[in-house]
């Protein structure tokens, strides 16, 4: 309202009209910034990666490569395409190794397994007396070599100059041949046993002392026995070693090799050069000049080996969840 000089009043409209808002100040304006690569971790993980590539996926790739083809004193080499793989699988002497190291894995891994875990159980107890030298004494056969142990114990096996043909002077009596064909399996068997039960009872031992004192309290406050404390405590907590140990001891029994191929000489009619799938390779290569096969023999066994510790790990770990 506006008052005039003669003292009349009168209105006049007020026009609003809108503002616009205020701009941001440049500087506070973020400035585009180009997003970098950081090379730093390549630069760590590059030399293993290089090492990694150069003695794990070439040779790989050059195995898979010469199995493709034929090499022949008359025709030289030429590509056969899958006809090696092919041939493998019509293998007689390829399926009769595999059925070796797979009775093999299926009795020496669980025997194995068992003592190695019945020795962690026996050493966690506390009640075991001198349980140091114990533990040492058991551990101890894993730091000899494999050569040497084979040796040692191929000596021993021997029933004209070894340990069972000194009993058998001694006492009159007749012991089986351990390192004849129907029981140098077993005698390998418990080569390895008696080499990689520590190893197997250092990683138990281990898991087993990671396991909280306040459940063997809790199972103490419940009226617990000893058997229930391993079944619903011990064991479920290293379900996981139980699974590594697993994988590694089925790997080794598809890789079975230094055992036989050492034996060979003391026992040449149990132990053919076809025993295992390893020692067929290796006898393909290097007596037979069969690379192109024994690629494909060593593939196939990767492979199979490969699937089988894969299946297991997803079923340790799936009753682990």
């Amino acid at each position: 309202m506006v008052t005039s000089t003669f003292g009349a009043t009168k209105e006049c409209p007020v026009t609003q009209t809108a503002v616009p808002a205020a701009a941001p100040p440049a500087a506070l304006a973020l400035p585009h910034r180009r997003t970098r690569v950081s090379w730093t971790g390549w630069g760590f993980v590059g030399p293993f990666m290089a090492v990694f590539a150069l003695v794990f996926l070439a040779p790989i790739a050059y195995s898979l490569w010469i199995s493709l083809f034929r090499t022949q004193l008359v025709g030289g080499t030429t590509f056969v395409g899958l006809e090696n793989y092919q041939r493998a699988l019509e293998d007689p002497q390829f399926w009769s190794a595999l059925g070796r190291v797979t009775v093999f894995l299926a009795v020496q891994v669980p025997v194995m397994l068992g003592i190695a875990l019945l020795v962690a159980l026996a050493l966690d107890s506390g009640r075991l007396y001198g349980r140091d030298f114990f533990r040492i004494s058991i551990f101890l056969p894993y730091a000899v070599p494999a050569v040497v142990a084979t040796l040692m114990w191929g000596f021993m096996y021997g029933t004209r100059f070894g340990l069972v043909g000194n009993i058998n002077d001694a006492l009159g009596t007749t012991l089986p041949n351990p390192l004849s064909p129907d029981l140098v399996l077993a005698a390998i068997g418990n080569i390895v046993t008696w080499e990689f039960v520590g190893y197997n009872m250092l990683i138990f031992y281990s898991a087993l002392r990671t396991v909280p004192t306040s459940l063997y309290e809790a199972a103490q406050i419940d009226g617990a026995g000893q058997w229930r404390v391993i079944t619903a405590i011990k064991l479920p907590a290293i379900r996981g070693a139980l699974v590594i140990a697993g994988i590694f001891s089925i790997i080794g029994s598809f890789q079975l090799f230094n055992e036989p191929s050492i034996l060979q000489s003391l026992a040449p009619n149990a132990i053919t050069t076809y025993f295992t799938p390893n020692l067929y390779a290796f006898s393909l290569s290097f007596s037979g000049q069969q690379y192109n096969y024994s690629a494909t023999v060593a593939l196939i066994m990767g492979v199979l080996t490969m699937v089988i510790a894969y299946v297991v790990q997803l079923r340790g770990m799936r009753k682990e969840a």
